[in-house]
């Protein structure tokens, strides 16, 4: 005979009804015990004597709702949250799921899910930590209730994961092993607020790069890349933050751009030097640059508003000409003491063409690539080359501004098409105008769209940026 298990609103009802039958107590008296009616315990009495204790198990205990969700969709929320939303609280990611990946779930069923499986929101309460902890420290047998409660309390408050501490670190041994780099947005000078891209050695504690922009930029970070590269020459590997992909990846899919693909487009630029490149949203992974902001937030804002700087020009030629080698001076090590892996700088043509940004476009039926706004067709030694249309292609704009195209396997210059012709044939003066000579760099790997189109796919699944 099969065993049956009752909850404990059933047994109760089950004890009191077998107690009725039994012994042929008072039905008035079981009903206000039960709260309900007399009818419904005469309804109880009949399931008794038909089933037993088997009649008092609900109808629905192994039925599945009809509003149940899929066991996948959980899995699906588990993993988004763990490779994609990682760092969203978890009001936020109900909103990117319902707008982004078109999963509408309450709140209260995603908290349900993840909290399951070992996931606490990062806004959570410390209550709810401490909890949380207790649970796994449980689980894992660190912990068990023969304790005491000053017992179980020493080990909560003393003991955390690897993950969620930050242990101090020897620095590198090397001038140029590891460039730590951020963008730091504060009101620097004037009435709004710019972005100061930094980039700092970690053995020296040296400024190697620095750069006003209007916001964290691509252009800000080629700065600060180019300053590096041509004082100091190649460096070994940079660690930089990652919120420039979330920003990213969270404009309008129809939108999306890859000149916008900031960390794509830098770590392109990267891999092309043989430069490794991490990224990380934890600001105690780059501490030193986190607190190096500061430093430039305590002295460089009182330093311009002295000097009555309100321009973006004028900030970056005070930083780099006066501010940075006074910091350098004050705050950091004689670089010239340590041992350098830097590799030589490359030559500026070079440099040029690697701080690039490369952005796909196609051939339109005129012959034409639009860009920014501007339409620009191909030439090779001077002469206009045509293509079919649709023809792909992947427009390199140089860090100095010159525009080339690489189309099937071959680099050609990009000449503006303006509305009207500058000068008429027939009615103005001809004048020579010799154009100068653009250099054209040999086509090579980092060209090519394929590759390109390679670089952005990894960058995206399995965020490898260089």
């Amino acid at each position: 005979m099969r065993k049956v298990e009752l909850k404990m609103n059933e047994k109760e009802k089950y004890e009191i009804i077998k107690e009725l039958v039994d012994h042929n107590g008072n039905k008035n008296r079981a009903s206000k015990k039960l709260g309900i009616s007399k009818r419904q315990i005469n309804r109880l009495i009949i399931k008794y004597k038909e089933k037993g204790k088997a009649g008092f198990v609900h109808g629905n205990r192994t039925r599945k709702p009809v509003n149940a969700f899929d066991s996948t969709i959980s899995e699906d929320i588990i993993l988004l949250y763990k490779n994609k939303y990682y760092d969203f609280n978890f009001n936020h990611f109900k909103e990117f799921l319902k707008a982004q990946e078109n999963i509408d779930v309450s709140y209260k069923f995603i908290y349900k899910v993840l909290t399951q499986n070992g996931i606490l929101s990062p806004k959570a309460r410390k209550k709810t930590r401490r909890e949380f902890t207790k649970k796994k420290l449980l689980e894992e047998k660190k912990i068990n209730y023969a304790m005491s409660n000053e017992q179980i309390d020493n080990i909560i408050n003393h003991e955390i994961t690897l993950e969620d501490s930050h242990p101090r670190k020897e620095k590198p041994k090397y001038f140029g092993e590891i460039i730590e780099q951020d963008g730091s947005i504060h009101n620097w000078f004037g009435e709004f607020k710019t972005c100061l891209h930094l980039a700092i050695d970690k053995a020296t504690s040296i400024i190697v790069g620095a750069w006003f922009d209007n916001q964290e930029t691509l252009n800000g970070y080629y700065h600060v890349f180019y300053q590096i590269l041509t004082k100091y020459g190649i460096p070994y590997k940079f660690i930089t933050d990652n919120r420039t992909v979330f920003n990213y990846m969270s404009l309008n899919p129809d939108k999306r751009t890859s000149d916008k693909d900031v960390l794509t487009q830098y770590g392109y630029a990267c891999k092309q030097l043989g430069i490794e490149l991490n990224t990380t949203s934890v600001s105690q992974a780059k501490g030193l640059i986190e607190r190096t902001n500061g430093t430039f937030q305590g002295r460089l804002v009182q330093e311009l508003r002295l000097n009555n700087i309100t321009t973006i020009d004028e900030a970056n030629k005070y930083l780099l000409e006066v501010f940075v080698p006074f910091f350098n001076q004050k705050f950091a090590l004689d670089y010239k003491k340590f041992e350098s892996v830097f590799e030589a700088s490359p030559s500026e043509e070079k440099i040029n063409y690697t701080l690039a940004i490369l952005t796909e476009r196609k051939i339109d039926n005129g012959n034409s690539i639009k860009y920014k706004n501007k339409y620009y067709q191909p030439y090779l030694n001077g002469k206009l080359k045509c293509f079919m249309p649709k023809t792909e292609c992947l427009v390199i704009e140089a860090y100095n501004g010159d525009l080339l195209v690489s189309i099937d396997e071959q680099i050609l210059e990009l000449k503006e098409l303006q509305k009207h012709e500058r000068f008429s044939k027939d009615f103005d003066k001809t004048i020579e105008v010799k154009e100068k000579k653009k250099y054209i760099p040999p086509m090579s790997h980092p060209w090519k769209l394929a590759s390109f189109k390679k670089q952005m796919q990894k960058a995206h699944t399995d965020h490898v940026y260089a």
